[in-house]
């Protein structure tokens, strides 16, 4: 097999309300999919969304990545040979792990279609057929927020994220109020987004464990390693890395430094499946547990995280797989999605490739 072509569109999707965060709001979600086509008329489906207040990466810049640097380094290519591909896309274009993310799942997704297999078995088995999904409270006022928590609470979600990282009392208070309406098996984190000072920090997080958070995420800016190790060392509740690991070396330097319980990998942030896999072994090996993360995207790229998880029996925080479940109608995996926002779980499609209805 050798890749011939490769082939992109862009795809939007607007949010059930508009989704938010400290350091943006978006509308709707916009996807560029492609499609890597072999000489033979076989093909395979990736996918990236730039989230621009998140990365910087716009869809200009990720559509000119793909398609003049990463995508022609491809041609000509075994579509198998992932190790090779991602030396030649890094030959082709530094950084850019959005493109060569998109470029990555299409190749994982060609192959196992090749094969006559689904992508977990590509990535080392399946650990547990079914994944369970955080829900995400996206920011709203604090009744609004309360209000959805509990809704999906008692859809079977037994992780609860909200966003937080604006006002730190705020946050103290939402935390407080949501866990009053929770179960008690059920596990409650809050993303800050890198939104709280370094000087109160400790004393937020305090004050968090205090009011029942298990789980911060990224309450620091990414920079700040040594203050995220403080924040682990003074104990209370669990840290989570996200904007701080954007790559195999970021995870390394966040294992030496002691600075996170768990790693949040997103297989868009850190450029593909094929990284993805690499930080997954190093967080095995440090003995810390991964959780698989959104930006959020659509179907497709979801999907490729859901196999992964799938594989890991160290990704034991639940996935963020709720991308195709904020937007109004999904184009790309509706079937693979159909019961996950009434269960709070998702059954890790077994059909060719990685599962999506393209």
């Amino acid at each position: 097999m050798k890749i011939a072509s490769v082939h992109t569109r862009v795809v939007r999707a607007p949010y059930r309300r508009p989704f938010v965060i400290s350091s943006g709001t978006s509308p709707e979600l916009v996807s560029l999919v492609v499609e890597v086509r072999t000489a033979d008329g076989l093909s395979g489906f990736g996918e990236a969304s730039p989230m621009t207040a998140y990365t910087g990466e716009t869809l200009a810049g990720l559509e000119a990545a793909l398609t003049d640097h990463a995508a022609p380094a491809l041609i000509g290519r075994d579509p198998r040979d992932l190790a090779g591909a991602h030396l030649a896309m890094d030959r082709a274009i530094r950084g850019q792990h959005l493109a060569k993310a998109a470029l990555d799942i299409a190749l994982h997704d060609l192959s196992a279609r090749a094969a006559g297999r689904p992508v977990h078995l590509l990535l080392g088995g399946c650990v547990r057929p079914r994944v369970p999904t955080t829900w995400v409270v996206g920011l709203g006022t604090v009744d609004e927020m309360v209000k959805e928590a509990a809704e999906y609470a008692t859809r079977g979600f037994t992780h609860i994220k909200v966003k937080g990282g604006e006002d730190p009392d705020l946050d103290v208070q939402l935390v407080r109020l949501v866990r009053e309406v929770l179960p008690d098996t059920a596990e409650l984190c809050l993303d800050a987004n890198e939104g709280y000072d370094p000087g109160t920090a400790g004393r937020t997080v305090a004050r968090l464990a205090d009011a029942g958070l298990d789980l911060v995420e990224q309450p620091l800016p990414r920079w700040d390693l040594t203050g995220m190790a403080g924040l682990r060392s003074s104990g209370g509740v669990r840290v989570m890395a996200d904007e701080s690991m954007q790559s195999l070396h970021d995870a390394m330097e966040i294992v030496r430094r002691g600075a996170a319980d768990v790693l949040n990998i997103k297989i868009l942030k850190v450029g593909g499946l094929h990284r993805a896999r690499q930080i997954a072994a190093l967080a095995e090996a440090a003995g810390l547990s991964v959780k698989l993360g959104t930006m959020p995207e659509l179907g497709v790229a979801t999907l490729a995280a859901a196999h992964l998880a799938a594989s890991l029996p160290h990704a034991t925080v639940p996935a963020d797989l709720v991308g195709p479940l904020l937007v109004s109608e999904e184009p790309l995996a509706p079937t693979a999605f159909a019961h996950t926002a009434d269960q709070g779980w998702l059954a890790i499609p077994t059909t060719p490739g990685l599962g999506h209805d393209l």
